[in-house]
């Protein structure tokens, strides 16, 4: 139970709603930023394949882990205390970026970067929680969505811009101010308060499921340098393996639980935790994976891809709000299930256009992949507490929030570690087999000059026609995921809810209780 405060004017409610979105603003601005310079920061600071790709998958998965976390360390010792610390971190962090030396320093400052973000992120939902009350916290949570989604559409062009004009060092200085003035605000109006029945963090279970995302995603990385059956690898993915039923067993144990497992057992919760993870692998790797093709494969300028990113990005401004709307005539079921589903027309689409064809031929295919995520975009945060009783609410949105971001991280690893190992197939089929593996990934890190330097025997329209062919494949098997888990989600969201089973669930066969205020 949170301790009573008393609610500030109106005005001051308004303020400390503005610190918590530009804090939410300038988080997706730090992973579609990197995309977009990705190859440059490559030329700038050298780095294996492996390491480039940690400048993304350092952020995201540091980023994931660290929610659970970072939401109890604010409900222990202060949210206020906690988002300011974490906003300031994060803007530490930042500002660091633009002076490191070399790779491994920038790889690292993402990671720390990551952890900042969690906690400026968790803290100030959570002091959210307690400035706002009824619908009104629901509007203050859609405008931190909407601030969410105007860092992801416009996050692309902006760094374009910036990357352009004064380098790849730059695109961190608007992330530095949207911070800092969080930080400002939040140290002006933000209201102290805490959980008094809090036990502090638990520590086991916090650093055994950060640990095992790390080896996990780390294997996967290392995978398609070194092989999958190399005992370095299959070492790091046992040990991930390890780690993870070490952390099932300590939350079984603890009195009070990072993660409790028991909500796994209400089949609608399960429902939101892959709808939850479904935007990672048919939305969010887009954002990391299309600016690299744009610019490091096909040549575009950092300013042409950033402008077309907005045609995948753009629909989340308004279309959240539209999904709500619609749940007064339709079930969420229905809106998450016809989403994906359009999302998947997208992908497929998108995999039969060539590389190298007509610019705006791309714009129509990520539209139609944008339009349909945004549709169970702006739902899932509402039916992750709807799903599960009353009581467990804030534990089921840490889930919610981390099985998202955390799995934007895996999911991110996995599909570069399938585009580097399907690229690789291609090139070895011209018969070229020896260097296949390393001219892979670097194509899939948009290096195409040192792939070339790999394969100076293939010819540069080769070497993209091989990529190509990867990319294409590999949205193919996006889309048949995307499907599968749309009828799922479909299924297990659309089931009546067991009276006595999930408690403080709508059993109806109605739309779930939250959505006339999503």
């Amino acid at each position: 139970m949170t301790q009573t405060i008393t609610r500030p004017r109106a005005a001051e409610q308004a303020l400390v709603l503005l610190s918590v979105c530009l804090a939410a603003a300038a988080m997706p601005l730090t992973f579609t930023g990197p995309a977009v310079a990705l190859p440059t920061i490559g030329k700038a600071l050298g780095g294996s394949p492996i390491a480039l790709n940690w400048v993304t998958n350092g952020f995201m998965l540091t980023f994931g882990s660290s929610l659970m976390a970072a939401g109890g360390l604010a409900d222990a010792y202060g949210r206020k205390r906690v988002f300011l610390v974490g906003v300031g971190a994060f803007a530490l962090c930042s500002l660091a970026l633009t002076v490191v030396p070399d790779i491994l320093w920038f790889d690292l400052g993402r990671a720390a970067q990551g952890c900042a973000a969690a906690a400026a992120f968790s803290s100030g939902m959570a002091a959210l929680a307690q400035e706002f009350e009824g619908a009104a916290r629901t509007r203050a949570f859609s405008i931190v969505g909407t601030s969410f989604g105007v860092g992801l559409a416009f996050g692309p062009v902006a760094s374009g811009l910036m990357i352009d004009a004064f380098g790849w060092r730059s695109i961190f200085a608007l992330v530095v101010v949207l911070a800092m003035l969080a930080l400002g605000l939040g140290a002006c109006f933000l209201r102290e308060t805490r959980d008094p029945d809090a036990a502090g963090l638990d520590w086991p279970g916090a650093l055994s499921f950060t640990l095992a995302l790390a080896l996990f995603t780390y294997g996967i990385l290392l995978a398609p340098e070194r092989g999958w059956t190399e005992p370095t690898v299959i070492g790091v993915l046992t040990g991930s393996v390890a780690l993870f039923i070490a952390f099932g067993a300590i939350e079984r144990r603890v009195m009070r639980p990072m993660l409790d497992l028991t909500l796994f057992r209400y089949p609608r919760f399960v429902g939101v935790q892959l709808l939850a993870a479904a935007p990672a692998y048919a939305f969010v790797v887009l954002l990391i994976l299309l600016p690299v093709r744009f610019i490091g494969v096909e040549g575009m300028s950092e300013i042409a891809a950033g402008r077309l990113m907005i045609a995948l990005s753009a629909p989340l401004l308004v279309l959240p709000v539209a999904a709500g709307l619609l749940t007064r005539c339709l079930s969420p079921a229905v809106i998450c299930g016809v989403g994906l589903l359009i999302c998947a027309v997208g992908l497929f689409w998108l995999s039969r256009l060539p590389l190298g064809g007509e610019t705006m031929a791309v714009v129509q295919p990520m539209a139609l992949i944008g339009i349909g995520i945004s549709l169970p975009w702006g739902l899932m945060d509402g039916l992750a507490v709807s799903v599960v009783p009353k009581e467990r609410a804030g534990m089921a949105t840490g889930i919610f929030s981390t099985t998202r971001v955390a799995g934007e991280g895996v999911a991110l690893a996995v599909v570069s570690a399938v585009l580097s190992a399907l690229t690789a197939q291609h090139l070895a089929a011209s018969g070229l087999a020896a260097h296949a593996s390393p001219a892979a990934q670097r194509l899939v890190t948009g290096d195409i000059g040192s792939a070339a330097a790999a394969l100076p025997q293939m010819s540069h329209a080769a070497l993209v026609q091989s990529y190509g062919d990867a990319f294409a494949t590999l949205l193919l098997m996006l889309c048949v995921i995307t499907v599968i888990t749309a009828v799922v989600v479909f299924t297990f969201l659309g089931r009546r809810a067991e009276q006595g089973t999930e408690p403080g669930v709508k059993t109806e066969g109605g739309p779930c209780p939250c959505t006339s205020e999503t």
